[in-house]
């Protein structure tokens, strides 16, 4: 358990919970720290699953299929926290028809030292990857901005976590955000909009063979190749 002044000193929260997990003799803690999920969240991520993915459900739940890694261009814990704390984007207009207000969201945060911080249940839709949210788990990663690169720390936490959640789940793909596009076509894909698309570099392909090579004993299926 990580004392709770540290953490109050890292991210000026007033709620902890530790749980504490060992894999392949490497023993990491998992500290939850919830970002906000109230109804306005839980209605927009409905409706975010209907008229992108046209899924109409009752829930907000997934089910697992790959895991995304991504990094959040942003040097410290407690802004990239911040960042996804928010139930909606900022300067969202609900007047404007066909346009999301639903906030960025990520099951996982991982902090440059290496400390993994969950942000809401890995079966409840975050919303980090165009056209996979309905299968993804999503890893973010503190950093990536010149200056802040990934940290070996935060590689090993990230292997971690792949072999923890694909333990745990049916993954099938390890994927780093730069890849998402490759599964445009793929049966995973839903996104109904041609036109909705960003250009992506995170986490680089460096940091994803070291993952990949981590993990191999899982036999994770290959990106798909256009």
């Amino acid at each position: 358990m990580v004392p709770f002044q540290f953490f109050c000193k890292k991210i000026g929260l007033g709620v902890l919970f530790g749980v504490v997990f060992i894999s392949c003799s490497v023993q990491k803690e998992i500290v939850d720290i919830p970002i906000i999920f109230d109804e306005q969240r839980i209605e927009l991520t409905k409706e975010y699953l209907a008229q992108r993915y046209g899924l109409e459900q009752d829930t907000t739940t997934i089910v697992p299929k790959m895991i995304v890694l991504h990094w959040t261009a942003i040097p410290t814990l407690k802004k990239s926290f911040a960042a996804f704390n928010r139930s909606t984007l900022p300067n969202w207009r609900p007047d404007l028809e066909n346009v999301s207000g639903l906030n960025v969201s990520s099951h996982f945060l991982v902090d440059r030292d290496g400390t993994i911080y969950r942000l809401m249940p890995e079966t409840v839709m975050a919303r980090h990857t165009i056209g996979l949210n309905h299968c993804a788990i999503g890893i973010e990663n503190v950093g990536g901005t010149e200056g802040f690169s990934l940290t070996r720390k935060q590689l090993k936490s990230n292997i971690f976590l792949v072999k923890y959640l694909a333990s745990k789940y049916n993954i099938e793909y390890v994927i780093g955000h730069q890849e998402y596009t490759q599964f445009e076509g793929h049966p995973l894909w839903l996104e109904v909009d041609d036109g909705y698309r960003t250009t992506k570099t995170d986490p680089g392909m460096d940091f994803m063979k070291k993952v990949r090579k981590a993990t191999k004993k899982f036999n994770f299926k290959p990106v798909p190749t256009k």
